[in-house]
């Protein structure tokens, strides 16, 4: 080593001097420096990385956000227009409802007037009956008043033959025992 205290130090030795001194140390410290530093670098490069993260992250919750409002916002609509369509379908089926019930009421109305005129037929049926009834009635009482007159004519028949029978037979025999009378 060089004493540097002393005068007589030549320009070339102190070059030497320093240029071992900034070898030895300049490159530690060198290596202490870049090394320290990648480290900073390192952890620089994973804080970058952790922020671009976070920003993606952060920017991802918003569009996810604004994709889940719109997305309500859409279920909103389709469920209003939903709700639109349902309410119409109900105010078509209720409409159908009253007028098939205004139907059933008119076929109602016409059963019961068919019904009506049944039990006119019916009456109308009856009364034929009760007619006929009292025509079977009165026919069998001239069929007997008929049948006695029939009798009656028999006897009379009878009577009238029996007369004749008489008539004839009593003039019959009297000639016949006239002319027995005369034989004898």
């Amino acid at each position: 080593m060089v004493d540097m205290n002393s005068n007589n130090v030549t320009r070339a030795e102190m070059e030497q001097y320093f240029a071992k001194m900034l070898e030895t140390h300049l490159q530690k410290a060198v290596e202490d420096y870049v090394e320290r530093n990648e480290i900073r670098l390192k952890e620089l490069g994973l804080v970058e990385r952790v922020i671009r993260v976070e920003e993606e992250l952060k920017s991802l919750r918003e569009m996810s956000e604004i994709r889940f409002d719109a997305m309500e916002k859409r279920f909103g609509s389709l469920q209003r227009e939903m709700n639109e369509r349902f309410e119409a379908m109900n105010g078509r089926f209720e409409a159908l409802q009253r007028e098939m019930n205004a139907r059933f009421e008119v076929v109602d109305k016409c059963f019961e007037a068919m019904d009506a005129r049944f039990e006119a037929m019916n009456g109308r049926f009856e009364a034929m009956n009760g007619r006929f009834e009292a025509l079977q009635r009165e026919m069998s009482a001239r069929f007997e008043a008929v049948d006695k007159r029939f009798e009656a004519m028999d006897k009379r028949f009878t009577m009238i033959q029996w007369m004749i029978g008489i008539l004839v037979g009593i003039p019959a025999i009297t000639i016949t025992i006239i002319q027995l009378l005369k034989v004898l």
